[in-house]
């Protein structure tokens, strides 16, 4: 596993529990404003006067931006200081929530969340690198990851929750503005916790290798945005996805020729961190489709008011916690394969059970097992997938990686919601003729869950097959490590 960097120094390490909760609540911030929006909408729309397009914009902006510009802001930090770019993506985050806060036209607004997307490609993972490199042991490591990991989580579940709130008893202004003490805090307290860390030795930033790769996430994260909004067919989606091909193509050409890559090919190829992103796509697919489905299973079929929804999917991050504070447990003692394994087959078995929720079932007896079995398995798996991931990370690549496992999760969750709800919607468009509306939404909400039980049960016997056997979490994680695997630190 990665050694103590030499810029982290016996000090900083004495320091790294405070660091640690200023880093996670930072990401709570940034994941809470992936959804924080969403039953804002309406009276943003109101207030701002928004077409019914130009309002999904609101929410696609900044995934667009946090999806597309991760790889490049994760190279800069390795090579530019990776606290540096990561109180600059802060400072630059809570300057578009004051935007967003302050819009009075719609342009103003969607501008703001795009700057925001940027500001969260640019601290996101520089402060996973940071953690990196100050957790480098396997067990200290897991744990930090499933605190990192419950954290975020909290801030997915509760997103719906705040901002129910503060719209109602507020404005919709404030679910932007409460960003600002967080990012201030950040600033101030994050430089006297923790040293700078950069590569070890000089490098520039590969700019076509830039271009090229930012081109192509761009691209595919707007032509699946796309999908939702006008179909696979569609010439606004397929024209984007096409372009996204042809330049990731062009992106592993010049990466092949280049002396200073941006994501090196042999980063790629490595067999642990190789798994770990497979299976991380499918996870990620599987359940940002979820999440998705869920909440608008619970009001369109089960009849939640927006705010009750909210609070009825809080016991999901209960049991994502409960499954962190296992998680790093379970890799000690069974190794990281086996961990995997089990927590993916619980998650599928909590979908299945879902996926039974019909419009006649009563919260306690319907939803609630399936969301508490799919969220501890959800909990089990994050912590053990990011040390995978990062597994062979040096302090010359923390940020590379870091960027790349986020990316993925990005890209996944972006495919998962493009194809499930469109699944979920074919299926019930094909019954609601013969079997009216709820019936034929609840099958369509069945089919999408069951299809991403599947997914899930693929990524566990892609990690039993393909990951290493050892018990022990450092045979598992080097097993893989030989000389032809091996990354080479750029």
């Amino acid at each position: 596993m990665t050694s103590v960097p030499t810029t982290v120094t016996a000090h900083a390490l004495g320091r790294r529990g405070p660091a640690l909760v200023v880093l996670c609540f930072v990401q709570f911030m940034l994941v809470l404003d992936d959804n924080v929006v969403s039953v804002a909408l309406p009276s943003m729309r109101e207030d701002l006067g928004f077409s019914t397009v130009g309002l999904a914009w609101v929410v696609n902006a900044y995934f667009l931006a946090f999806g597309g510009l991760l790889l490049l802001f994760g190279r800069m930090a390795d090579l530019l200081g990776r606290r540096r770019v990561f109180l600059t993506g802060v400072v630059l985050f809570g300057a578009a929530s004051l935007i967003c806060g302050l819009a009075q036209e719609p342009w103003q607004l969607v501008a703001g969340r795009f700057v925001q997307g940027a500001g969260a490609a640019m601290a996101s993972p520089a402060a996973l690198a940071l953690i990196t490199l100050l957790f480098p042991g396997t067990e200290e490591r897991a744990k930090a990851f499933g605190i990192w990991g419950g954290i975020a989580a909290l801030g997915g579940t509760t997103g719906l929750v705040i901002s129910g709130a503060l719209t109602g008893l507020a404005s919709w202004r404030w679910i932007f503005l409460i960003n600002l003490p967080v990012a201030l805090a950040a600033v101030v307290l994050l430089p006297r916790l923790v040293p700078e860390s950069r590569a070890g030795r000089p490098g520039r930033l590969d700019v076509p290798g830039a271009v090229l790769g930012t081109g192509a996430l761009v691209s595919l994260v707007y032509g699946l945005l796309r999908t939702g909004e006008s179909g696979w067919g569609a010439t606004a989606a397929v024209g984007p996805l096409l372009l996204a091909v042809f330049l990731a193509v062009a992106f592993v050409a010049a990466e092949a020729r280049t002396a200073e890559p941006l994501v090196p090919l042999s980063f790629l190829s490595f067999r642990v961190r190789a798994v770990a992103h497979g299976a991380t796509l499918l996870f990620s697919a599987a359940m940002y489709a979820m999440a998705f489905l869920l909440m608008v299973h619970l009001q369109t079929v089960l009849g939640y008011p927006p705010l009750t929804a909210g609070v009825a999917y809080l016991p999901y991050g209960t049991g994502i916690l409960a499954g962190m504070w296992l998680s790093s447990r379970a890799v000690v003692r069974l190794g990281v394969r086996p961990a995997l394994v089990m927590s993916f087959l619980i998650s599928a078995a909590g979908l299945l059970l879902l996926s039974g929720v019909a419009p006649s079932d009563g919260y306690a007896s319907g939803v609630l097992p399936g969301m508490l079995v799919t969220s501890l398995g959800c909990g089990l798996s994050l912590p053990a997938l990011t040390v995978a991931a990062l597994t062979g990370t040096t302090e010359e690549n923390a940020g590379l990686g870091s960027a790349v496992l986020s990316s993925v999760q990005q890209v996944g969750g972006a495919v998962g919601v493009a194809v499930l709800v469109a699944l979920a919607s074919r299926r019930s468009d094909a019954l609601a003729a013969q079997d009216g509306p709820l019936r034929a939404a609840t099958e369509g909400f069945s089919l999408a869950l069951t299809v991403a039980a599947a997914l899930l049960t693929l990524g566990a016997v892609l990690i039993s097959t393909l990951l290493g056997k050892s018990r022990r979490p450092e045979d598992a994680l080097d097993a893989a490590e030989t000389p032809a695997n091996h990354a080479t630190p750029t």
